[in-house]
């Protein structure tokens, strides 16, 4: 990478520093994540419980609308199924709601059905135009007996881990796509079922130099035919010379030849990559690196749950942040 070009002159060279110009609408949706303040909306009310089954089986007694704001609950605060039982139960009785809540149980059971939660990105996502789309992946450590094992008798043995891929607004700083998988899946055949979530047409596509392969152009080609790729190529990658002039790889191959690869970077618009590794570290600090979940299914919804709930601590508190202009003589 460039940077690695000066580092062992780095620390004479000053950090760029920020300033946020909302700091007073900042703070207090910062403040506003930690309120204990839960309402619930009529419409809400009205399908709290589950409706009316039609066709031979047991009738549900809880909807899917419960459920998840069960297990949200439980995700935002920490707290296990009977924990989360009990909070929920608190809740409604000082609110004055006569509403049935989910045990333990049945959390446990219809957390591991597939398809739930549903997901709602599609109200994030700005209608005015294309977006710029920024894809990175990441790994979620697992609850398993290797960790038991080398503690309690000192046998090294191979942690498991989940990878999650996640594509991200560069404008808004949302997640707009997400899929788990197992860590011997690839990132690049992951793009392909990410940008499957994402209706709205992209104009400009990111990723690191992990993505660079045919598999990911074309993937990103087949979404949105205009779309601009901007992956970093191998510093030892050759223009193709059977490939379409007007191929992005080559062009910017071309463009790091001549011109050096950090002003390629700036012309391109590199830089806004790094809004993905933050959102990683945001899911990390605040859901944790591990998952809770044990079945696979179940950490799928756990996922999309923890997406859901940072997306909403985003909308609470968004800084505008622009760069401090030192002057020199």
């Amino acid at each position: 990478m460039p940077f690695k070009h000066n580092a062992c002159r780095r620390h004479r060279i000053g950090k760029m520093k920020f300033k946020v110009t909302n700091w007073p609408e900042y703070e207090a949706g910062l403040r506003l994540r930690g309120s204990l303040t839960v309402w619930l909306r009529p419409q809400a009310l009205s399908c709290w419980p589950a409706p009316q089954r039609t066709t031979r089986g047991g009738q549900p007694r809880y909807s899917d609308l419960a459920i998840e704001t069960a297990l949200t609950l439980g995700l935002v605060f920490g707290l296990r199924l009977r924990q989360t039982e009990g909070l929920l139960t608190s809740v409604l009785k000082l609110m004055g709601l006569d509403l049935a809540v989910p045990d333990h149980t049945t959390l446990s059971r219809h957390a591991s059905k597939p398809g739930a939660p549903g997901k709602r990105y599609g109200d994030r996502i700005p209608r005015n135009g294309p977006i710029h789309v920024l894809i990175d992946s990441t790994g979620l450590q697992v609850y398993g007996a290797g960790q038991w094992l080398e503690e309690k008798h000192g046998a090294k043995s191979r942690r498991g881990w989940r990878k999650l891929h996640l594509a991200l607004d560069a404008d808004s700083s949302d997640i707009i796509a997400h899929v788990m998988t197992h860590q011997e899946v690839g990132d690049t055949a992951q793009v392909g079922p990410l940008l499957d979530q994402i209706d709205t047409p992209i104009g400009q596509f990111t990723a690191d130099g992990a993505y660079d392969c045919e598999p990911t152009y074309d993937a990103v080609t087949r979404h949105s035919p205009d779309a601009a790729v901007v992956i970093p190529p191998r510093a030892n990658a050759l223009e193709r010379e059977h490939d379409d002039p007007k191929n992005q790889r080559n062009q910017h191959i071309a463009a790091i030849n001549a011109d050096g690869r950090i002003k390629w970077q700036i012309a391109t618009n590199y830089g806004k990559r790094s809004l993905v590794e933050t959102a990683i570290g945001r899911y990390k600090s605040i859901i944790g690196r591990r998952l809770r979940a044990r079945s696979f299914a179940a950490q799928k919804t756990e996922v999309a749950i923890s997406c859901a709930v940072l997306n909403r601590m985003l909308a609470c508190a968004r800084p505008k942040a622009v760069r401090c202009k030192t002057v020199t003589a």
